[in-house]
């Protein structure tokens, strides 16, 4: 009986699967005008509204509208990365037909910050865009605003998939926050898992795909600030990164070492059972012979 403990004990060994990971909660992506509150998907103000009335302002170089249209967006932040950008990009113009080189020198900044191969129309004032261009030459001096995401190859579809989540780079430190979206490869349904940001790299878990065939996993980021403005954008959902998965079909019952490990254990522990009844049972009848005195 001993040696078959020891050989369960063994095959157990053997056979013990790695640790199970935390896997991360996953919760429906909100819309396209929609932004993450922290509880729920809430709508956003009328951003495109906003960028129109400010563009015609500035068109029509009338700096007091456009600055009761900036007043107004304050009011409805956070905004989504192409309107954040929209925004400081006519922030810093508005400030150069003002003549505050200052303002528009940090708006300016800021905007190549969450856009770094961004460029403004060359038709506007010339001050305005050589003070552009002094804080674009500035902003190639610096590491841009990065994020990474690193993932183990050879996954399969039975597998959970870690994703580290690393700030590689925060010149203006506005990243504070990030939200992955994940889903299957032929999926029409974005999926999110949220995540503090910090020094170290983050780790996000997603569940296995659990799919029959060979498959993917897409995915993008976006990184927000303190206020929930987007600041960053890691991929995009029309061109997403993709985690290859490769299917690893189950193996059969009849097939598996341990059917067969633990089937000869079973015959080695009935084989020394027959063995130890042969052996030390008593025969069934006595024979011999003896002197009476």
């Amino acid at each position: 009986m001993r040696a078959t403990l020891l050989a369960v004990a063994a095959i157990a060994a053997c056979s013990g699967a790695k640790p199970a990971a935390t896997l991360q909660s996953l919760r429906p992506a909100c819309g396209p005008t929609q932004y993450w509150s922290g509880t729920a998907c809430t709508q956003r103000g009328d951003t495109t509204k906003l960028v129109t009335e400010a563009k015609l302002a500035v068109d029509a170089q009338d700096p007091d509208k456009a600055t009761a249209v900036f007043a107004a967006a304050d009011k409805i932040r956070p905004f989504d990365h192409e309107t954040n950008v929209a925004i400081w990009e006519l922030r810093g113009i508005v400030a150069g037909f003002m003549d505050q080189g200052t303002d528009a020198r940090s708006a300016f900044d800021m905007l190549l910050a969450l856009a770094p191969g961004h460029l403004i129309s060359y038709g506007l004032k010339p001050a305005i865009t050589e003070i552009f261009e002094a804080a674009r030459a500035d902003s190639r001096k610096r590491r841009p605003p990065e994020v990474d995401i690193a993932w183990p190859s050879g996954l399969t579809t039975a597998d959970p998939i870690p994703l580290d989540v690393e700030v590689l780079s925060d010149p203006k430190q506005f990243l504070r926050r990030a939200t992955v979206f994940v889903r299957a490869r032929g999926d029409s349904q974005w999926r999110a898992s949220d995540l503090e940001l910090a020094p170290k790299p983050q780790r996000v878990v997603i569940p296995p795909v659990r799919a029959a065939k060979p498959t993917a996993v897409e995915l993008y980021l976006r990184a927000y600030d303190e206020r929930g403005n987007e600041v960053l954008a890691w991929s995009d959902p029309t061109r997403p990164r993709e985690i290859p998965l490769r299917y690893d079909p189950p193996t059969k019952w009849y097939r598996s070492w341990k059917t067969y490990a633990i089937g000869g254990t079973a015959a080695a522990l009935i084989t020394g059972i027959i063995v130890y009844a042969v052996t030390l049972s008593p025969p069934d009848d006595a024979s011999g012979s003896g002197v009476v005195k």
